[in-house]
């Protein structure tokens, strides 16, 4: 390390002392005159800081940097210069990481607020002084300087210049300025710096960004703050907490909005950034699935929050078959829970006519979890039967082909497609009800195999399938059920649309009812289906129930 001479060092303080905050037009023309000479005297002071790794280390070898510094960052005539970028740097190798005493502790305070005393407009502030003093606009300083600084500190943590020394990490460089920046992540202007911080890769195993910033970055985020893609990505990289709120965030939307068609929850899922995240990122997927998993269990028959779990899964695979086939890890890493013999059957989206449907995979492969279901006798198992759900639920779209195809196949072929049904609706054994459920599914079954192919609704083939919807444990099974009769089957639509009315008379069952239109009108505008018939009777049915808006669920 070369050591500054002592008369260079006598003279630029001096100089400093002088020129205060330039207040004379004499001084003013002083400091013009020297700005060149006073650049490269901060070059080398920089190149002395530059080993330092605290403040304490920096103020024992040059007792008069801070004090000089300091002056320097009040001179408006100085801060306005090319010098801005000399002086940022040098208060920036002042900086201690882990600080270890009051001084440093007070060292990174001054930092922390040295951006917003150079960018404020507030009297007494070096954008005020300017004003006062040359007559120049506030707002076109405050503007040119802090874009000239997003500018110089993006071009030099882009490029990771901010040091070239072997003994000083530049990571802890990276750390001041994410410190500096913490002010500044509203701001529009500083959107490229933010963006290159978070890109930034870290060159050592330490870590280069401040938690106050990574804090701020993801509360402003989560207000609407705009960041590129990447950066946003490379926050989650960051900071475990900022994308477990963004799952809650895009969670809690949907649960006090549970009105949302699905075409509009796939659209907050898409524009989320989740599911591309999640595509590129393993761990990403992994934990925004845990959180799913634990919204799951506490609230495990709300449809709204399984509608966000399946919308979320057909994103993610849309994202990764985007993807170059080389860059795709094998989907039993992002499944790792998973049964493994179900995860390609139940992953390969159901196509062709519905006797095609019922393949080898619905007539015999469930059998795992049905042996599974009936005795849940310890935590291993119960964890099996549990993934197998949650597997399900993110495959969703295989229980609506297994409900539209109940309204055509025997009785001896419904059975594997009820038990499918019945397991997506009451996975837990709660009160050893899983039999009882399975006998619900089949009785509601019969009846509608019974009641829908008549043009007029007798009460009396109307009374089961009421008594059955008034079971609080089989209200959403049932009701799955009746509306694929009402689409699918070949009644006439108005006899349909008059036992839908009667049945449905409770206004909770009705927004019910809608949710799961909305959610058969998804799968069925995705899957392009091509019956003329199918689309007008749901539309018709739609009308008959309710508004859209009416469609919050529990």
């Amino acid at each position: 390390m070369t050591a500054l001479p002592e008369h260079q060092v006598s003279f630029w303080m001096d100089k400093a002392v002088k020129w205060g905050q330039a207040t004379s037009h004499s001084v003013q023309l002083d400091t013009t005159r020297h700005m060149d000479s006073l650049k490269s005297f901060l070059q080398q002071l920089l190149r002395t800081l530059q080993p330092m790794s605290s403040t304490t280390e920096a103020m024992k070898s040059l007792p008069f940097v801070g004090q000089f510094l300091g002056r320097l960052c009040w001179n408006p005539y100085v801060t306005a210069d090319e010098s801005q970028r000399l002086l940022l740097q040098c208060v920036g190798c002042l900086y201690s990481a882990e600080p270890k005493n009051a001084v440093e502790r007070r060292a990174n305070d001054w930092i922390r607020n040295l951006l917003c005393h150079l960018t404020s407009e507030e009297e007494g502030s070096v954008v005020h002084a300017l004003e006062k003093h040359s007559g120049s606009i506030p707002q076109q300083y405050y503007s040119e300087t802090l874009k000239k600084m997003v500018a110089l500190l993006t071009e030099e943590v882009s490029k990771n210049r901010i040091t070239k020394s072997s003994e000083r990490c530049s990571c802890d460089d990276i750390h001041a300025v994410s410190v500096a920046c913490v002010p500044l992540v509203t701001h529009p202007d500083a959107a490229p710096l933010i963006g290159a911080l978070l890109k930034r890769p870290g060159s050592c195993s330490c870590s280069h960004l401040s938690e106050e910033f990574i804090e701020a970055v993801s509360a402003a985020w989560l207000r609407k703050l705009v960041v590129e893609d990447d950066a946003l990505m490379a926050l989650w990289c960051h900071s475990l907490s900022s994308l477990e709120r963004a799952v809650l965030s895009l969670l809690e939307s949907v649960l006090s909005d549970q009105g949302s068609v699905l075409q509009t929850l796939e659209k907050a899922v898409t524009e989320s950034l989740l599911p591309k995240a999640s595509a590129l990122h393993c761990h990403i997927f992994l934990i925004v699935n845990d959180v799913f998993r634990n919204a799951l269990r506490a609230i495990e028959e709300n449809l709204a929050v399984r509608a966000l779990i399946k919308v979320f899964t057909g994103c993610f695979l849309k994202s990764r078959t985007a993807q170059k086939p080389q860059e795709n890890l094998p989907l039993r890493a992002f499944f790792p829970h998973a049964p493994q013999n179900l995860l390609t059957p139940l992953l390969t989206a159901p196509s062709g006519t519905p006797e095609q449907l019922c393949n080898v995979w619905v007539l015999s492969n469930l059998s795992l979890s049905r042996v599974h279901l009936p005795c849940v006798v310890c935590c291993r198992r119960r964890r099996a039967v549990f993934e197998a759900w949650f597997l399900l639920v993110q495959c969703g779209h295989w229980v609506d082909a297994a409900a539209e195809l109940l309204v055509s196949v025997g009785s001896e072929e419904s059975e594997p497609l009820l038990f499918l049904l019945t397991f997506y609706h009451h996975p837990t054994n709660r009160g050893h009800q899983s039999a009882q459920q399975t006998i619900v599914a089949r009785e509601a079954w019969s009846h509608l195999r019974i009641l829908f192919p008549t043009h007029t609704a007798p009460p009396e083939q109307l009374s089961p399938v009421n008594e059955l919807l008034s079971s609080t444990l089989s209200t959403n099974l049932i009701l799955h059920l009746l509306l694929n009769f009402a689409i699918f089957s070949q009644a006439s639509i108005s006899s349909v649309t008059e036992v839908i009315q009667k049945v449905l008379s409770e206004a909770g069952m009705r927004r019910r009812a809608v949710w799961m239109l909305s959610s058969m009108q998804h799968r069925l505008n995705r899957e392009d289906s091509l019956d003329a018939r199918v689309h007008p009777r749901l539309r018709t049915l739609q009308d008959s129930i309710g508004p859209a808006h009416a469609a919050g669920c529990t």
